[in-house]
C-alpha cells in the first residue's frame, strides 16, 4: 500500500547563532513565508550563546533580581514577541523555530502547540528519558522539572515563528536567576540530568528531533543547508534588546 505524500519541512541546522540575529532572520522568512516568496515550511535548529528572553506574558517579578542582574551574569536579554514569560537559552540547548503556515495543516494555534509536545515527548523517549505533557501549562516535563519550554507567536497571515527548547545538556542553574516561565516552584532540568542513555548535546539532538517534528505536523523533513534559504539581516534591529517590540509581522 502506498503511503501518504507529505508536503516537506526544511530543516536546517544552523549551528551557533546569537539570538538577535536569529530572531531577526525568523520575522524575515515568516514574512516571506506569508507572502509566498518562500515557498515551502521551514524549521531553523540552532544553539544559542547564553541569553534571557522575555515573552508578552511576562511579569517583572519572574525576572529574579531584574533586567540588569541578568546581564550581569554575561547573557544577553531580549523582550520579545512570543507568548510566554521569561527562558534561558544557552549551550547544550537545542532551539527549534518552525517557520510553519498552519491553514494547510489543519492545525490552529492551540493544535499546533500540542503537536510540538508530542514531537518533544517522542525525542525524549529515544533518548532513554519519560517526559510527558502537564496541562494546563505548556511544555514537556519530567518529575524532576522542565524539560522542554515551548513560546510562539502567530503572524496575521497564519505563519508561525518562535518555537521550543529542547533541555539536553545545558548548565541548568542558568535557570535559578529567573522564575522559568513565569510558573513559581517548577524548576528546570535537562536530559543529561534525567539519565539519558544517548548522547544529547544540541549537536546529537537536532538529528532525532527534526523529523518527530515534521511528523507531527504532517510534513516530512528534507535537510538543507542554510545558504539555501534567504539570509538573516546582517544586524539585529535595536529594538530587540530592552523593553521594545517590533510590530508584528
Amino acid at each position: 500500500m502506498a503511503g501518504v505524500w507529505r508536503p516537506p519541512l526544511e530543516v536546517v541546522w544552523c549551528g551557533r547563532m546569537g539570538y538577535g540575529v536569529a530572531w531577526a532572520w525568523q520575522r524575515r522568512l515568516a514574512a516571506l513565508r506569508a507572502d509566498g516568496q518562500l515557498e515551502g515550511d521551514v524549521l531553523l535548529l540552532m544553539e544559542h550563546d547564553p541569553v534571557y528572553t522575555m515573552g508578552r506574558g511576562g511579569r517583572p517579578e519572574h525576572l529574579g533580581a531584574g533586567e540588569e542582574a541578568l546581564r550581569a551574569t554575561g547573557a544577553e536579554y531580549f523582550a520579545v514577541d512570543r507568548g510566554g514569560s521569561v527562558t534561558y537559552h544557552g549551550p547544550g540547548q537545542l532551539v527549534g523555530y518552525p517557520i510553519v503556515r498552519l491553514a494547510p495543516l489543519g492545525l490552529d494555534a492551540i493544535a499546533y502547540l500540542r503537536q510540538l509536545e508530542v514531537a518533544l515527548i517522542d525525542t525524549c523517549a529515544l533518548c532513554g528519558v519519560e517526559a510527558a505533557s502537564d496541562p494546563p501549562y505548556t511544555g514537556v516535563w519530567h518529575p524532576q522539572g522542565k524539560l522542554a519550554a515551548i513560546g510562539v507567536r502567530l503572524s496575521r497571515a497564519g505563519v508561525t515563528y518562535h518555537g521550543f527548547a529542547l533541555n539536553g545538556t545545558v548548565d541548568c542553574a542558568a535557570f535559578s536567576a529567573i522564575v522559568p516561565c513565569g510558573i513559581p516552584g517548577r524548576g528546570a532540568t535537562s536530559l543529561a540530568l534525567c539519565g539519558a542513555n544517548r548522547p544529547v548535546d544540541p549537536q546529537s539532538l537536532w538529528a532525532l528531533a527534526a523529523p518527530l517534528v515534521a511528523n507531527a505536523l504532517g510534513l516530512r523533513a528534507t535537510v538543507r543547508d542554510p545558504a539555501d534559504l534567504p539570509p538573516p539581516p546582517a544586524e539585529a534591529p535595536a529594538v530587540t534588546q530592552g523593553g521594545g517590540v517590533p510590530p508584528r509581522v
